[in-house]
C-alpha cells in the first residue's frame, strides 16, 4: 500500500479522490495556502497539483481537517451513537473523545460495550476512554462499580483507548490506595488519563498531577489555566448545552495556543441539530472572541490530534488520515464537503450513511428498577424549625449555592404555596434500596405540578421537582413504566406528558429529528408552566445531583455539601 501512496504522490498515477484548487488550513504553521488535495485509499498521497479518479471543485471552499472534540458524553446527547454522528458528522466533527460514564453508572462495563459496537455502524472514530469514577462518590447508589481491581482488568480491553475524567481529584491528592490502583493500571497499559480538577493549584494541583493526568476541562480563571498550561496540562475550551467557557479563548497566546483543545462536554439533540458541534464553537470564536480562524482550528484539530496521541491526523499533510472538511469560509463554518478515510461521508449538512438499523442489545435497556410503586407521601419534608436550607443554581453552569429561606409546615411537611421554593427529590433507581433523597430548591420558576427525568449526573437515579407531593410520585412511576426518560405532570389538569429514554435510562432509540422535535416540545411545555428560560429545562435539573461540583446537591441519601465533602440538613 505504501506504493500506491508512493507514486500517487510523486504523480506517477491517478490519486482516488482529488480536492481540486482548494484554499487550505496548513495548521502546522497557521497560514491558509493554496492547492489540490490527493486522496489514496485513507489517507492523504500529497498537496500541489494532481489529476484524481474522481475531482471535487473547491475553489470556493476552505478545506480543513476534521474536527476532533476532545471530551465528550454521547450520552449526553439523549441519542444513539448512530444518530449522535448523523448530527455532527454532517458538521464536519470525524473523530472524538469519548467518555461513557453516563452509562456505564447505570450499566457498567455493558455501556461501554454497547457505545463501542453501536459506533462501530457510523464514519465515526469514537475513541473511548474508560471511565475512572463509577460511581462518582461513594455516598450516592448508582448501577455499577468500577473498582481499581475492575480498571485493571479493564484498562487493555480492545476498546479502551485511555482513562476517562478523574473526577475524585481529593481522592488521587489523599493517595485513596483504590485510586491509585486506577492511576497505575492505566500508566501500565500506556494509556492517557482525562483530569476534572475544578480550581485545583498550589500544591494540591501538583499532587493531583503526580497521578499522571494530562487534560482538564473545568478551568474558571485566567490565572488557574496559566498554572495549568505552565505544568504541562492541555486545557479543554468548552462548547456545551448546559456549561460553557467559550471566554477562557482569551487567555491563549503566541505562546500557549498549542495546549488548548476545543470540547462539547455535554450538548442536547436540539443544540446539535439547530445550532452545531465543533463547527459551532469554531464560529462562536471568531466572531465573539476574535481569535485567528486557523488558530481556532488549529485547537480543534491538530492540537487535540497530539495531545491524545493520535499520530498522522489533525492536519492536511502526506501520510495524514484523509479527515476532511470543506466549509464555505472561515466565518460561518458551514460544512459542504465531509471526508471520513478518504471517502465522502456527508454533503450540504446531510449525511450519506445510514442509521436506520441501530444496535440495541438487551443489556442497556429496561434500566429504571423501583422497590415498590412511590407513593404522595414519599415526599413530605418535616421541617424541625421555620427555617430551611434550598439550594440554588446560577444560569448557564452547573455550580449550585445554598440559600436561607423562612418556610411554613403543616401536618408534618413543608407549605410552598407563595414562595419560589419547590421541592427536589432523588428516587434510587438501579438496587431497590428504596432510597428517597429529599431537598429544597429556589429559583427554578417551575409551578404546577412536577418535572422528572432519569438523567441525573453521575449515578443517573431518578430526579424531580415540583410543588404537589402527588405529581412527583405520579411522574416517579410513569418514568418507572416507560423504562426512563423525561416527564411533566400537570396538577391542574392531571395530564402526564412524558419522552421515552430507552437506552439506560439516558438516551433515545429513535431517530434524531423526531427525538429533537418530541423533546423540544416537552422542554416548551416546561417552560410554559413557568421554568425561567435562563436554564435547560431539564438537563439543568439532571445536574442537581452531581456530588463532584460545588456546593449543594442533591444525592438519593440526602442533602450534600460537596464543601465540605459529607451530609448536611435541609434545616438550619
Amino acid at each position: 500500500m505504501l506504493e500506491k501512496f508512493i507514486r500517487a504522490a510523486r504523480g506517477d498515477v491517478k490519486a482516488d479522490v482529488v480536492l481540486k484548487n482548494a484554499t487550505y488550513a496548513d495548521v502546522f504553521c497557521g497560514v491558509l495556502r493554496k492547492g489540490d488535495i490527493a486522496l489514496v485509499g485513507d489517507k492523504i498521497a500529497g498537496v500541489g497539483s494532481y489529476s484524481g479518479k474522481e475531482e471535487y471543485d473547491c475553489s470556493r471552499l476552505v478545506v480543513l481537517p476534521g474536527y476532533i472534540d476532545g471530551h465528550v458524553h454521547i450520552e449526553s446527547s439523549q441519542l444513539s451513537p448512530e444518530e449522535f454522528a448523523s448530527l455532527i458528522v454532517p458538521r464536519g466533527t470525524t473523530a472524538i473523545i469519548a467518555d461513557p460514564h453516563e452509562i456505564t453508572n447505570v450499566c457498567g462495563m455493558a455501556g461501554c460495550e454497547y457505545i463501542e459496537k453501536a459506533s462501530k455502524n457510523v464514519p465515526l472514530d469514537v475513541k473511548i476512554q474508560l471511565p475512572s469514577c463509577v460511581p462518582a462518590t461513594p455516598f450516592e447508589t448508582s448501577g455499577a462499580t468500577l473498582s481499581g481491581d475492575d480498571i485493571q482488568k479493564h484498562i487493555n480491553d480492545p476498546c479502551v483507548f485511555g482513562l476517562g475524567e478523574f473526577m475524585n481529584y481529593p481522592g488521587v491528592i489523599a493517595s485513596d490506595p483504590d485510586v491509585i490502583k486506577k492511576l497505575e493500571a492505566a500508566h501500565s497499559a500506556g494509556k492517557i488519563i482525562d483530569g476534572h480538577a475544578p480550581a485545583l493549584s498550589g500544591k494540591e494541583l501538583n499532587a493531583y498531577l503526580c497521578g499522571g493526568v494530562s487534560t482538564d476541562h473545568e478551568c474558571v480563571t485566567g490565572e488557574e489555566i496559566e498554572e495549568k498550561l505552565s505544568k504541562g496540562m492541555y486545557v479543554h475550551i468548552r462548547h456545551g448545552s448546559s456549561t460553557q467557557n467559550l471566554g477562557n479563548a482569551k487567555f491563549m497566546t503566541d505562546n500557549n495556543f498549542r495546549r488548548f483543545l476545543l470540547c462539547t462536554d455535554d450538548r442536547h439533540a436540539d443544540d446539535l441539530k439547530n445550532k452545531g458541534h465543533i463547527d459551532d464553537a469554531l464560529r462562536r470564536l471568531v466572531s465573539e472572541q476574535n481569535i485567528d480562524p486557523v488558530r481556532a482550528v488549529t485547537c480543534a484539530t491538530l492540537n487535540a490530534a497530539e495531545c491524545y496521541g493520535l499520530k498522522f491526523r489533525g492536519g492536511i499533510a502526506p501520510f495524514y488520515l484523509a479527515d476532511l472538511v470543506a466549509v464555505d469560509d472561515l466565518k460561518n463554518f458551514n460544512a459542504r464537503l465531509v471526508f471520513k478515510s478518504g471517502k465522502l461521508v456527508a454533503r450540504d449538512g446531510k449525511p450519506l450513511f445510514d442509521t436506520s438499523k441501530r444496535y440495541l442489545p438487551a443489556s442497556v435497556l429496561n434500566t429504571v428498577k423501583l422497590k415498590r410503586p412511590i407513593v404522595p407521601d414519599d415526599f413530605k419534608l418535616a421541617l424541625s424549625g421555620d427555617m430551611a436550607r434550598c439550594m440554588t443554581i446560577e444560569p448557564g453552569g452547573v455550580v449550585t449555592g445554598s440559600q436561607t429561606v423562612k418556610l411554613s409546615s403543616k401536618d408534618g411537611d413543608v407549605l410552598l404555596d407563595g414562595t419560589d421554593v419547590l421541592k427536589l427529590a432523588v428516587v434510587e433507581r438501579h438496587r431497590l434500596t428504596g432510597n428517597i433523597g429529599k431537598g429544597l430548591f429556589k429559583g427554578y420558576g417551575f409551578k404546577g405540578g412536577a418535572l422528572g427525568i432519569t438523567v441525573a449526573h453521575d449515578s443517573h437515579n431518578i430526579i424531580l421537582m415540583g410543588d404537589d407531593n402527588a405529581s412527583m410520585a405520579r411522574a416517579a412511576n410513569r418514568l418507572k413504566e416507560i423504562g426512563g426518560g423525561m416527564v411533566v405532570v400537570n396538577s391542574k389538569t392531571g395530564k402526564i406528558t412524558s419522552l421515552t429514554l430507552d437506552i439506560g435510562g439516558l438516551m433515545s432509540s429513535r431517530d434524531a429529528d423526531g427525538f429533537e422535535r418530541d423533546s423540544r416540545r416537552l422542554s416548551e411545555l416546561a417552560y410554559s408552566m413557568g421554568v425561567k428560560r435562563s436554564f435547560e429545562a431539564f438537563m439543568s435539573l439532571a445536574f442537581l445531583s452531581l456530588a463532584v461540583i460545588p456546593k449543594l446537591k442533591l444525592l438519593d441519601t440526602g442533602l450534600f455539601d460537596v464543601t465540605k465533602f459529607g451530609f448536611t440538613s435541609v434545616d438550619v
